[in-house]
Formats: C-alpha cells, structure tokens, sequence
C-alpha cells in the first residue's frame, strides 16, 4: 500500500457518530490551520507523524507510530486538541518560529468546564506523563479520568449530548492510547474504562438520532466488556440495545436482547437484572401484552427495591436508576397499553422525585406526561404540560419534541384547540 492518508489506522477504528447531518459540527479553527499546514508541506498524516517522532531529537517519548498517527488524525479533525509535547513538535517541523503554534488546551485530557475536574499542577504532570508513556499510568491518574466519565455523565443530564459528544470523544481516543501502551492491573482496568465510554458515547450517539453509530457502540462496549470481565457492563450493553430497538418500534428484537442480558445473572447487580426486566416488559406493552408487561414490571419493581438498599452495590453508570425513575418507566408502559389515567399518576409520582438537573430526563417524561393526558381524554392538562415542557424539549431532547408532535397529533383529532397551540409553540422554538 502506498504512502496514503488512509494508513496507520487504529487497531480499534471507531465508528463515526456525527450529529444530525444537516448541520454537521464546525472544525476548530485551529483544526484547520494544522491540517492546512500538513498539505502545504505536501505530506501525508503518517509523514507528519515520522517527522513529529523525528523532531523529539530523542528527548521526548511518544507512543508507536499508529498512535501518532491516530492523535494526528483526531487534531485535524478537531476531536482533540493538541497539547505538549505536540504542540512544541508541530512548531519544530513547521518551522513556525513559535513553541505556540496552536492554543493550549487548559488540560492534558480535554475536559467540558467542570472545576471539579481542573487537574493542579501534580495531577497536570501525572496525566501528562502517562499520555507519553502509558506504560507509566498510576493510580491517581486512573481515578482522575473516572472522575471525568462521572462528571460528564452528570452535565450530560443537564446539558443534552450535543455540547459534550466532542469532548468526550476526544477523551475517548487518549483513553484508548492509554489501554493500547498500559500492562498488568492498569491495562485491564483501562479496558474496563474504554468499555464504559463506549458505552456512554453508544448513548450520546442514540440520543443525538445516528442510531448507526450507537449501535457500532454499543457492541464495541459489549465486546470490550466482555474482555474486561465486567457482567455487569456487558448486560447493560444488551440492555441499552433492548432501549434502542423498543425506540425505533421493534418490541421482539427489544424482548429478545433484554432476555440475552438475563444470560449474566448471577454475577450482574440487582438494579442491571431490574432493568433487563423492565425493558422486557416494554416490549410486551409495545405489543400490548398487558398481562406480560404487567408481570414483568411487578418483577422489576422488586428488583429495584432491594438494589436500592444497597446503592453502593451498583456500578456506577446506574447513578439514575431508581424508585422514582422505575415508576416513570412504568408510566410509559402504561400509556403504551394505553391507560392513560394511571399512567399520568405514574409519571407525575416519578417527576416529583426527578432533581431539576436531570433537565434531558424531565424533558422526555414531561413530554410523555402531556401525551398521557391526551390520551385520559384531559386536552386542556395535555397543552398546558406540552407548552411548558417545550422550551427544554427543543434544547436538549429531539426524542421529547417528537413525543410532543405526537401529542399535538393526538389532540387533532379530536379537535382539541390545544393542538395549534402545541404545534405553534415548537415552530416558533425551532425557527
């Protein structure tokens, strides 16, 4: 093969997930300078990475040359931005006359402006030191990068998955560098970490509408579950693929992966073997098959109540999961069967419990409890709940809109006035 930009690729290539198509993510400009600066050279990226590893001069450690020309790759497409000792490289094969050629990022691993998550001077130093030599990971490090995946998790809620899809991508790609070099107890830890960010970027993915991409993700984390010997993980995986089916209307293909994700029982936590039951019950009430949903519920429910005795027993990706947030799930099952009287007692139980921070969450329950309303026959309840929820709707959860256009659907067929209402409030947010 010649020297093209196609090689050196990840022995992990990852599945791309873009946000919705039409309006494609802008590249940094700093992206472009140095991608531009690459192509006036006249090089390829695995030529730069040659000279990059060339301009150490022997003083400066960098990974093989595939993980040079990975970071290469995720720099020019604005993934990751560069920090030392790139940033010193590029200015010494770009003769740039400036140890600045870019700007430099506040940290080693991009991070979303969380203070929690600002690495001081030691930590700076130990994340930096481990990036150029892997094999050099400690303890403090790995804690602070699952610290990072916590932190994101908890302003994703808040924030929706399109601010911070790009930042934890990048974080994503220097983890994987990071398992790639790592050995012994930090090397598999590391593949344990990569599998909950594939899990998590699976759902960002879903969230942001490339179901393509979470589905590539989501049996990435599986398969990385798998070589980490975490059951637990490997079950949420099937689980959130259950959630993915039950999305797009397929309810067996749905029952059939939280089934799959039962196969783990034994070494999974209660609150994973909750939810595989409950997604199972979803998929009987989008059949509407009360008596199995039903059933199925009643099972979860007592999952769920025993796990929440011992929080500390569950991983934590299941942070979410509990009482409160497991009588909403309900509550769409029941408006799935269509009863839509207990279904507005459910949802409104579970939002009462639901913190103001989880705005994504409370956006799409709302949603669902305006269409509840519709549905008990309360059109006035319907567009009173939809108008309010809308703003957030639009802001952070395309899934809730949908739920509200559903709802506005409703209503028109009943003639309801509030259905105009519905629709010229999402016009009037969405223009």
């Amino acid at each position: 093969m010649g020297d093209t930009e196609g090689e050196g690729l990840s022995p992990l290539p990852a599945p791309r997930c873009d946000m919705a198509t039409e309006h494609p993510p802008l590249t940094p400009a700093w992206a472009e300078l140095l991608r531009e600066k690459r192509r006036q050279a006249g090089w390829s990226q695995k030529q730069l990475a040659i000279r990059l590893i060339k301009a150490t001069g022997g003083s400066i450690q960098l990974p093989d040359l595939d993980s040079v020309i990975r970071r290469i790759k995720d720099h020019e497409a604005g993934r990751h931005q560069p920090t030392d000792p790139y940033l010193l490289l590029y200015s010494r094969v770009f003769d740039s006359g400036d140890d600045r050629l870019l700007p430099k990022s506040p940290a080693p691993v991009p991070i979303a402006p969380i203070p929690a998550l600002a690495p001081d001077a030691d930590l700076y130093e130990r994340i930096t030191r481990a990036i150029r030599e892997p094999r050099r990971m400690d303890e403090v490090t790995l804690e602070w990068l699952d610290r990072c995946l916590s932190e994101h998790r908890y302003a994703e809620d808040t924030l929706g998955s399109g601010p911070l899809l790009p930042t934890v991508m990048a974080q994503f790609s220097t983890v994987i560098d990071l398992a790639h070099g790592a050995s012994g107890t930090f090397g598999g830890r590391l593949v344990a970490l990569v599998a909950q960010y594939a899990q998590f970027v699976a759902w960002m993915c879903q969230d942001a509408g490339n179901e393509g991409a979470a589905l590539a993700w989501y049996d990435r984390s599986h398969a990385w579950a798998l070589e980490a010997g975490d059951a637990s993980l490997a079950a949420t995986t099937l689980n959130m693929r259950a959630h993915q089916a039950w999305s797009l209307g397929d309810a067996q293909k749905c029952i059939r992966l939280a089934e799959a994700s039962r196969w783990h029982d034994g070494r999974t936590t209660l609150g994973v073997q909750g939810m595989a039951s409950q997604m199972i019950a979803r998929g009987h009430a989008q059949m509407n098959d009360a008596n199995s949903a039903r059933s199925r519920l009643s099972e979860a429910e007592d999952m769920i109540r025993r796990a929440a005795r011992h929080p500390e027993d569950e991983p934590p990706w299941m942070y979410f999961y509990d009482e409160g947030w497991f009588r909403m799930q309900r509550g769409m099952a029941e408006l799935q069967l269509g009863n839509g009287n207990h279904a507005v007692e459910l949802l409104e139980d579970g939002l009462r419990t639901l913190p103001e921070s989880y705005r994504r969450d409370r956006a799409w329950f709302r949603a669902c409890l305006a269409r509840a309303h519709a549905v008990q026959g309360d059109a006035e309840a319907a567009t009173d709940v939809a108008i309010k929820v809308a703003p957030d709707a639009v802001a952070v959860n395309a899934h809730a809109v949908a739920e509200l256009r559903m709802t506005a659907d409703q209503l028109a067929r009943v003639d309801a006035p509030g259905a105009r209402d519905i629709q010229e409030r999402l016009a009037a947010l969405t223009q």
